[in-house]
């Protein structure tokens, strides 16, 4: 590296920013984040944002003002590991790293299904979340198509937030098959309060204007669709010839360094973090925050000359919001089972509110103390 080493942190997400924000801080090395918008987005709130609650705008400029980061607001169009290049689609001058850290996410898999990326609106961007809050100023059904995490806390808030709407949940599969037997009978209470009408093992085959036609060959009506069945991940680690799984995630060592690459970190959605035990993290915030954690002090370790801690998480939560004053907290195995019995109700609210907060609006300015809750080893 040189005296001062150059670090390129791209995307700037929950993880992206944070770790940037942290290395500009307590590092002698240039850091630049690049972020193809320039806001942060509450990624967890989209659900909010399409059922028309407000959310806060955040500039990145003001998220990383006085902590030494150089923000620039551009999209990544190709990597050179090689020549160590970040190419931008608005700079004649490709950014040059020393380490670089892959941070760009994931987005929902609209090609998955014909008609999807036309008809329907994906929870997981911003700009499609309030395409369907707009969509909902005049329809009067909506098909939430996916029921994980997202595709419930969206159900949920737009039955809640809409009671007028006829709200109707596909699932691919059994309705809440990451939780255990009393979560399962929860959410089919709330839901049913809610009054959202509820698919079960039923696949989508298409997506047109008047909504979704099922495999079995019925088809549902919609005047607007959600779509949370599935995601992806950008293609420019594959393109550019890091390594890579069967789905494009980065392959990353317990160090979340690149298996093919070591000047390469991959944190957050696009990359696929294993734990030292072998197992893969889900994509999600709560894991991508312990990746981020684990980098850093990956990243801080070696640039002392220290052989830095691997990843170590034991197990996994979820925190399900359903509605403004409901939720289920169910613990899981990383290999994504549930175990013991969840905890449900207005606390977990409570507590989504808070998670909410503490990721959205204290750990942007002070990622520190997400540092210290996720410290390795």
């Amino acid at each position: 590296m040189t005296k001062t080493p150059r670090i390129a942190v791209l995307g700037a997400g929950y993880t992206g920013l944070t770790i940037a924000n942290l290395l500009a801080r307590r590092t002698a090395a240039d850091v630049t984040l690049v972020n193809d918008r320039p806001d942060f987005v509450e990624r967890m709130r989209n659900h909010q944002v399409a059922a028309g609650r407000t959310v806060r705008r955040r500039p990145l400029r003001d998220l990383v003002s006085g902590t030494g980061v150089r923000l620039v607001v551009d999209r990544v169009t190709r990597l050179d590991p090689a020549a160590r290049h970040v190419e931008l689609a608005g700079a004649a001058e490709p950014l040059g790293y020393d380490l670089l850290v892959y941070a760009l996410g994931s987005h929902a898999d609209l090609d998955a299904v014909p008609g999807a990326a036309e008809h329907a609106c994906a929870v997981a961007g911003v700009e499609q979340a309030q395409r369907l809050r707009d969509r909902l100023r005049t329809a009067g059904t909506v098909a939430v198509v996916g029921a994980g995490p997202t595709g419930l806390e969206t159900a949920a808030e737009l039955a809640e937030t809409h009671p007028g709407h006829t709200v109707r949940l596909i699932s691919g599969g059994t309705l809440g098959r990451e939780l255990t037997e009393p979560g399962r009978d929860h959410l089919r209470r709330v839901l049913d309060r809610l009054g959202v009408q509820v698919w079960e093992n039923t696949a989508v085959a298409k997506v047109d204007a008047g909504g979704v036609l099922l495999e079995d060959g019925r088809h549902l009506s919609a005047e607007a669709v959600a779509w949370t069945a599935g995601f992806t991940v950008p293609a420019l680690a594959g393109q550019a010839g890091l390594a890579v799984d069967e789905h494009g995630r980065m392959l990353v060592d317990a160090t979340l360094r690149s298996a093919s690459h070591p000047e390469v970190y991959g944190i957050g959605d696009a990359a696929a973090a294993r734990t030292r035990d072998g197992h893969v993290l889900r994509m999600g915030c709560g894991p991508g925050s312990l990746a981020g954690a684990c980098a850093f002090h990956a990243i801080t370790a070696r640039m002392a000359g220290r052989d830095p801690q691997p990843l170590r998480v034991k197990d996994d939560t979820l925190c399900i919001g359903l509605g403004a004053w409901d939720g289920i907290l169910q613990s899981t195995g990383l290999d994504g089972v549930p175990h013991g019995k969840p905890l449900t109700g207005r606390p977990v609210a409570l507590i989504k509110r808070a998670v909410l907060r503490v990721t959205g609006r204290y750990n942007p300015r002070h990622p520190g103390i997400g540092v210290i809750a996720a410290r390795q080893g």
